[in-house]
């Protein structure tokens, strides 16, 4: 499963919310050092029960828009 989503970091409490154009993952941590993106790996494995493992970042390791891969 591919799900496009973007990525709000230093928000005030984690959450996702559906939009028109994909997700909107929204994360306490900062953007630096991939700390945002451990974030929402984490935040998408506990909602969608499935092993963090399992969930890839395809493109957009550096930027606010991510292409995520869900194996399961």
């Amino acid at each position: 499963m591919l799900l496009n989503i973007k990525v709000i970091p230093n928000a005030k409490r984690e959450q996702i919310k559906k939009t028109e154009s994909g997700l909107r993952v929204y994360v306490n941590a900062p953007s630096e050092d991939g700390r945002a993106n451990k974030a929402v790996i984490k935040l998408l494995a506990r909602e969608l029960d499935v092993a963090k493992n399992r969930i890839e970042i395809i493109s957009g390791e550096k930027s606010r828009e991510k292409l995520i891969k869900i194996n399961k």
